[in-house]
């Protein structure tokens, strides 16, 4: 199964509750951290919910 390097870029402050659960659940706490998740379409949710605050790439 495929898995996916996600980094957060951005700042979660004045974001919606919402998008800070999903950073918190995706395990990102401050910029620059970097967590490699598998490939599924819970994961895929959360990232889609944050897109614009990390960048996901895929990973081996």
């Amino acid at each position: 199964m495929a898995r996916l390097k996600v980094t957060q870029v951005r700042s979660g402050i004045g974001r919606k509750q919402n998008q800070r659960d999903s950073l918190r659940s995706l395990g990102l706490k401050r910029i620059n951290d970097v967590v490699v998740k598998e490939d599924r379409p819970e994961i895929r949710g959360m990232i889609f919910a944050v897109n614009h605050l990390v960048s996901v790439e895929e990973v081996e």
